[in-house]
């Protein structure tokens, strides 16, 4: 069954954060996964952690099996560690269900 997660982020690079999505995205397709929606936002209302949010997707992968294999390969762990992590301060997981 199809998974999929909405998470925020607190980006502070928006360049880096950017050579990051073109770098993993073709990992991430070769995966079956996509992203569904995608939000640069401004203000947040109402959050049930501490950490800012100024960005907000889902993504989503034809399983879960899918999706751990991707967030474990290593190519993927190389791009994140040089591009995701010194762009984004704080990632939060709001919430992963069925597709």
């Amino acid at each position: 069954m199809a998974v999929e997660r909405l998470v925020g982020l607190f980006v502070t690079d928006k360049d880096l954060y950017k050579k990051y999505r073109e770098r993993m995205f073709p990992i991430l397709r070769r995966y079956g996964g996509d992203f569904g929606y995608d939000f640069e936002v401004s203000n947040v209302l109402k959050s049930e952690v501490s950490e800012s949010i100024n960005r907000v997707f889902t993504i989503y992968f034809e399983n879960e099996g899918l999706m751990n294999k991707f967030f474990a390969d290593e190519k993927y762990l190389e791009i994140r560690k040089k591009y995701y992590e010194p762009a984004v301060l704080a990632t939060t997981i709001i919430s992963k269900y069925e597709r």
